[in-house]
């Protein structure tokens, strides 16, 4: 798990106008909260903060004036056009606890040989893991898997000490046979030639 640190500055304008100001500093708003305390609204450094996520989960350590704090993304505000930050929700997590994140599922190994369709029905499986242990995604092999076999979440071998919070009988992954385009019969291709 990647851990990142990210000097951070308190703000005291809000809105608007001074999120754009913030942001044509190539910088971005942000807000942390978590643990019972007040949110702190802050700014961060754009190009930072947008290389680190790339990573999923991604462990913030933040030096907010001095004092240095754990945090992890919770929502991520992109501009839908350009896709640059326009604000991130921050949640602050201590080292020993465990939080709630939504972790990437991918597939290595080939299905049987065959005209088979593997359908991802979930993307990612909601997992509970220490702060400083988040995994980035999990792996499940799919080698061998014909029309009809699926893969539930509680078959998706997880990284110790992380346990699964999704419902274990969930279909994560299922193979499909794929669908034929049938010819038209000849009835309708005399009718639409003439």
């Amino acid at each position: 798990m990647a851990d990142v640190k990210l000097a951070a500055e308190t703000r005291t304008e809000f809105g608007k106008g001074a999120a754009r100001r913030i942001r044509r500093d190539s910088k971005v708003p942000a807000v942390v909260y978590g643990h019972g305390a007040e949110p702190v609204h802050i700014t961060l450094p754009g190009h930072e903060l947008q290389l680190a996520l790339r990573t999923p989960n991604v462990l913030l350590t933040l030096d907010i004036e001095g004092k240095t704090q754990l945090a992890i993304p919770k929502a991520v505000q992109r501009d839908a056009i350009k896709g640059f930050l326009e604000h991130v929700d921050l949640l602050l997590v201590k080292r020993g606890e465990k939080v709630n994140v939504e972790v990437y599922v991918h597939t290595e190994g080939e299905l049987a040989p065959g005209a088979y369709l593997l359908e991802h029905v979930l993307s990612t499986l909601n997992v509970e893991a220490e702060a400083t242990h988040i995994p980035e995604s999990v792996t499940v092999s799919i080698a061998g898997l014909e029309a009809g076999d699926s893969i539930l979440a509680k078959d998706i071998p997880l990284p110790e000490g992380t346990t699964l919070v999704t419902d274990e009988d969930a279909v994560v992954l299922q193979v499909l046979a794929a669908q034929a385009e049938e010819a038209p019969a000849e009835d309708e291709t005399e009718a639409t030639e003439a």
